[in-house]
């Protein structure tokens, strides 16, 4: 090599660590997180709940998935009203779940197989319960604690209205309409709300505060800035107990008055210089749903799904489905056999995100989680349809996240009734299915003391059922992860760039490269066998995994793709 090559050479391998170090630790060039649902996974005291001991028991199976970290939802003491999310103590396991030395022995059990272990960090609200709320509503507002939320004795008149609609809905206790709750405490009459009734904002400070309401107190303040310790403090305390980073819920939403979201990313930023410093191999991961503002705010992952940028709902929500009512921008969903939906709005969204994100942090796809729906509703519910959509979470860049049952296929079972205000969540939450027997191997308890009912379609879709099937859904998933962790360029830094033109539906092809190494996916969730021409990609075409029949026909100029109906196939390019 002469000195021009070698010096290039060692410009781009410092430029690429660089490009890491600024990303995040180094385990996330390779991380495949698995999601789950604490009270739904395995239940081991036998009273209908999941628990902690519950997922120890179960990191075998969980490593055998392929999968290197977990992400829990929380659990933390609560009040239960929102699944977790109304949280009372911040710094004990909640009994449902166990101890906080049942927390420490499971990642120190996930950190002997290589498994992280991230939690879930509710960092904009609390429970009513909590003893900050309980000490900030007393008439002295001198204590610790009295500026941790953000009072007022007038609101106007059209959040006084809103508040007289959402007592008249059947249940106003889980409406997220309006700001504010009358509390009519000894500090003062109303206090404003994060998502439900009984979660009370913390305060966080105003961005742009209004001179005339004297409750909304700068970012700059000491109330703000003692919750900004206090959220560190929590951080640091599971931290040093070994935990490997937090999912921020409702991490834009910190900061009111901030319409740009210009002070919550100043304040994610501060957040994340402190944990690099302190805790350099630890992450963040947000809920955002805004790549592009949440990645340069700090976070070194941030989600693409149901809201927020558009695209996730076109790709898997039909029109029939619970949330395929939300969005208005689509007919048809293209992860469809009618293969009638249309890539316009992924393509166009997600493709600008990951170019302006690539290099700066990881954009995660997941194959669902506890806010919507599955994979398998609807009309897309055959162990074929669900390999194609795997194919597509699991070849895709950035960071993947399996939601737990999707690898093997469970259903989202509709017409729940509500617990613990999952409202129309319920069908997505449901106990964990490892067997063909009693209660599906999740509990002990009777059938009508488990969290929610299993539909395990007579044991089909089970663990136990698909463990040795080579041809299950389960299988397959885990020769998904398998290939991601081997082939570098289907791993999370390997570039991503969609092949379809401007009109060209099905199937969906994009190719991944890293270096001198490139593979081409190709995706058809359509019934209907379809074909598409692309530029050539410079070299011959091997299938190293596939579901379906796909014929990819390399040439000099074009190569010929042909897809049968309900397939996918990965294709490693060689030169």
């Amino acid at each position: 090599m002469n000195k021009m090559l070698l010096v290039a050479a060692l410009a781009a391998t410092t430029l690429s660590v660089q490009a890491e170090q600024k990303k995040g630790p180094a385990w996330l060039s390779d991380a495949l997180f698995y999601q789950i649902y604490p009270s739904s996974y395995m239940d081991t005291d036998g009273n209908g709940i999941g628990d902690l001991p519950g997922i120890t028991s179960k990191l075998d199976y969980i490593k055998s998935l392929g999968v290197n970290a977990l992400w829990l939802n929380p659990i933390f003491e609560s009040g239960w009203f929102d699944g977790g999310y109304d949280v009372i103590d911040f710094y004990k396991v909640d009994p449902r779940f166990g101890t906080n030395t049942d927390l420490v022995t499971l990642v120190n059990e996930a950190h002997k197989r290589g498994i992280k272990v991230c939690l879930d960090l509710v960092a904009g609200h609390s429970s009513t319960k909590c003893s900050w709320f309980k000490e900030s509503s007393e008439k002295d507002p001198n204590q610790r604690y009295s500026d941790y939320y953000i009072w007022m004795n007038d609101i106007p008149e059209s959040e006084k209205k809103e508040i007289e609609a959402r007592h008249q809905e059947a249940s106003p206790e889980s409406s997220t309409r309006g700001r504010y709750v009358e509390a009519n405490a000894p500090r003062a009459k109303y206090y404003e709300k994060n998502f439900f009734e009984c979660q009370p904002a913390l305060n966080y400070g105003f961005a742009h505060p209004d001179p005339n309401h004297p409750w909304e107190q700068g970012v700059d303040a000491p109330g703000p800035q003692a919750v900004r310790r206090e959220i560190r403090n929590i951080m640091a305390f599971w931290f040093d107990k070994g935990v490997d980073g937090f999912r921020v819920d409702m991490a834009s939403s910190l900061i009111k008055n901030d319409p740009d979201k210009k002070e919550v990313s100043k304040l994610w930023n501060e957040m994340r210089a402190w944990k690099d410093k302190y805790y350099p191999e630890t992450v963040l991961i947000s809920e955002w749903a805004n790549p592009q503002q949440a990645i340069p705010a700090g976070f070194n992952i941030d989600f693409y799904i149901h809201f927020g940028l558009k695209g996730y709902a076109s790709l898997f929500f039909d029109r029939k489905t619970p949330w395929g009512k939300w969005e208005q921008s689509y007919q048809n969903c293209y992860f469809d056999k009618q293969g009638k939906g249309s890539l316009k709005e992924f393509s166009e969204n997600y493709t600008k995100a990951y170019n302006a994100t690539k290099n700066l942090g990881y954009i995660a796809v997941p194959s669902a989680n506890h806010d919507y729906q599955r994979p398998n509703i609807g009309t897309r519910n055959t162990p074929d349809q669900l390999k194609v959509a795997m194919t597509f979470f699991l070849t895709m860049p950035g960071i993947p996240f399996i939601y737990y049952g999707d690898e093997i296929g469970m259903k989202f079972q509709m017409n729940l009734p509500n617990k613990e205000g999952s409202n129309e969540r319920s069908g997505t939450r449901t106990p964990m299915q490892w067997t063909k027997g009693k209660n599906a191997g999740f509990s002990t308890s009777a059938p009508d003391k488990l969290y929610f009912p299993v539909d395990t379609e007579n044991g089909k879709l089970t663990v136990e059922a698909q463990q040795g099937d080579q041809n299950s859904l389960l299988s397959y998933t885990r020769k998904l992860t398998a290939l991601r962790h081997s082939a570098k360029a289907l791993d999370n830094e390997g570039d991503w760039k969609l092949l379809n033109q401007k009109g060209q539906e099905y199937p969906m092809v994009y190719e991944r490269t890293l270096g001198e190494e490139k593979y081409v996916v190709v995706v058809n969730p359509g019934a209907k066998a379809a074909a598409l021409n692309i530029s050539s990609v410079g070299g011959k075409a091997i299938s190293v995994l596939s579901t379906g029949k796909v014929v990819y026909k390399s040439g000099k100029k074009t190569d010929v793709i042909k897809a049968s109906g309900i397939s996918a196939a990965i294709f490693k390019v060689e030169r």
